[in-house]
């Protein structure tokens, strides 16, 4: 029995909360004195590693400024070669465990990474809070009980968050549904059907996973297919009948498909995943809770959470070392490969202002000045917590030419126009970004070379069929959520000509003559789509 459930037990509330969720109380210095003293920790522990020396280049710093100064910003790629391979040796400390998720789609299928005992450890507190946080009405508020059903709706083990569930189901008053050694033996529809069966009769009352992920079971709930197919088995139950009747009266009554919340009366759902912010008020409709955002990685867990106010992220210190990249020496590295960009730590960000995040493991973990690849914005702390000179964050965009759609694919330049090219369609060029709907878009804006007989609609089908081909996680998209995840518009002819010929007279940059293929701006899509009286309008498919 965990520390955290004790308390609960035992009533012991003011203490818990203090436990648990004291961190957003912490002051600036107090932050950046935990930040410090574990780097140091950790820089000790990869002085005496094969891969920390060799990520050093051999230095020794001795400082947190030394450190910054002598150790290189790194990507996976510096790592891939020890990590695919799960080479242990070489580590700064032993792994109990290895996570993945989706790789960079074209480069390598998925990531490792290591979990090492005091990682795994230091979650506890932190899905501990986690709860906490997604359930509470105000500050000091624990509003769940000593027995809570969590439907398991997590992708299991080596993903991050089945490991997670795994730390959850020790440390937390929770019961799985399905169970935890069921569930993930399960196929995903096999355990969603298996842990709503069960909430019938046990109820639910806690959610977490992918906002996709959670958005597509509530709208299946309301899928009639569903409901006769899969939940006839509860009719024939007296306990499960009672809840099922009262739901479809909800529903009938409201004048509107089946959804959960007509079921249910959930305590708290937590997400964590990219797109939380397209599908929040979708998942408080079906669900009628307000989500919770977390935001974390396989290679970092859990960087930052939302609070019981549900505004900007906290950012947990005892995880991972911070530092960020001001948006304009993301832009001067992106132009120049060779640049090495400055960073600025958490008492130097500026509010409001744009950053590419770094982190670097605590606790033995492999990543050292690791490139996320995540833009964030900072911003004030408000509300209850107004006072804390502790910046607090929100997620921006990518910002490493990758498209995240959903959590699920990761999509690359190299990926999408292999797609197009695949279609046998002539293209003069192409541009693509992801766009916020009532779905996440993959948003292809597309010039066809000469004519073409086949229509916006045709086009997005065809490479959607190719990328399934070429793209798993993507496929997956399909199969698991029921999205087709892809939009075409077709641009005038000479569209990118005239782009082109524009920057020129702006006497624009060599860098900035052509769009770039992967998250054009809001700016640049109006450029390609702008056009004179007599050209021809650009065609959108309907999804």
């Amino acid at each position: 029995m965990s520390v955290g459930v004790e308390l609960l037990k035992e009533h012991r509330y003011e203490e818990l909360w203090q436990r648990y969720c004291g961190f957003v109380d912490l002051s600036l210095q107090e932050v950046m004195s935990i930040q410090e003293s574990l780097l140091m920790e950790q820089i000790a522990l990869l002085k005496q590693s094969a891969m920390g020396q060799r990520i050093m280049e051999g230095t020794s710093p001795k400082t947190m400024d030394e450190f910054r100064a002598f150790v290189p910003l790194t990507s996976y790629s510096d790592y891939a070669g020890d990590l695919l391979e799960q080479r242990e040796s070489v580590l700064p400390a032993p792994p109990i465990l290895w996570q993945r998720t989706s790789g960079a789609s074209g480069e390598y299928p998925f990531k490792w990474a290591p979990i090492t005992q005091r990682m795994y450890d230091e979650m506890g507190p932190t899905v501990y809070a986690t709860l906490i946080f997604s359930t509470a009405k105000r500050r000091g508020d624990i509003n769940f009980g000593i027995n809570e059903k969590m439907l398991y709706a997590l992708a299991p083990p080596p993903y991050a968050t089945g490991c997670w569930g795994r730390r959850a189901a020790q440390e937390l008053p929770i019961t799985f549904l399905p169970d935890l050694q069921s569930a993930e033996e399960m196929e995903f529809d096999e355990r969603v059907i298996a842990g709503l069966r069960q909430g019938f009769a046990e109820g639910i009352d806690l959610l977490f996973g992918l906002p996709s992920v959670l958005a597509a079971i509530g709208e299946k709930m309301g899928d009639r297919k569903m409901s006769l197919k899969e939940l006839l088995p509860l009719f024939k139950k007296p306990r499960t009948l009672a809840r099922l009747a009262k739901g479809i009266l909800k529903s009938k009554l409201a004048r509107r498909p089946l959804m959960p919340k007509d079921l249910w009366d959930l305590h708290g759902i937590a997400v964590a995943g990219t797109d939380a912010s397209i599908y929040r008020d979708k998942i408080k409709e079906l669900w009628g809770v307000e989500p919770l955002d977390v935001y974390g990685c396989t290679e970092g867990l859990i960087i930052a959470m939302q609070t019981w106010e549900h505004g900007a992220m906290s950012f947990l210190p005892n995880l991972n070392f911070f530092e960020f990249i001001p948006e304009d020496e993301v832009e001067k590295s992106r132009k120049s490969p060779d640049y090495h960009p400055k960073t600025v730590l958490m008492n130097e960000v500026q509010e409001g202002q744009n950053y590419e995040i770094v982190i670097t493991n605590f606790h033995g973990g492999p990543f050292v000045r690791y490139r996320l690849g995540d833009m964030v914005t900072i911003t004030s702390p408000i509300g209850d917590l107004e006072g804390s000179d502790v910046p607090r964050m929100q997620f921006y965009s990518r910002c490493d030419g990758i498209i995240d759609l959903a959590g699920f694919a990761r999509l690359t330049e190299r990926t999408i126009g292999a797609a197009i090219n695949a279609t046998g369609i002539a293209c003069v060029e192409w541009a693509a970004r992801k766009e916020a709907k009532d779905t996440p878009v993959l948003h292809i804006y597309i010039e066809p070379r000469g004519n073409t007989d086949r229509n916006a609609y045709e086009i997005g089908a065809a490479i959607h069929r190719q990328l399934s081909l070429l793209d798993q996680p993507y496929a997956d998209m399909e199969s698991f959520l029921g999205l087709r995840p892809i939009e075409v518009t077709i641009l005038p002819r000479g569209a990118f000509d005239r782009f082109t010929e524009t920057k020129k007279s702006q006497q624009a940059d060599l860098a900035h003559l052509k769009p770039p293929h992967l998250n054009p701006s809001d700016a640049i899509v109006a450029d390609l789509l702008g056009q004179p009286a007599t050209a021809e309008e650009p065609v959108t498919t309907q999804r």
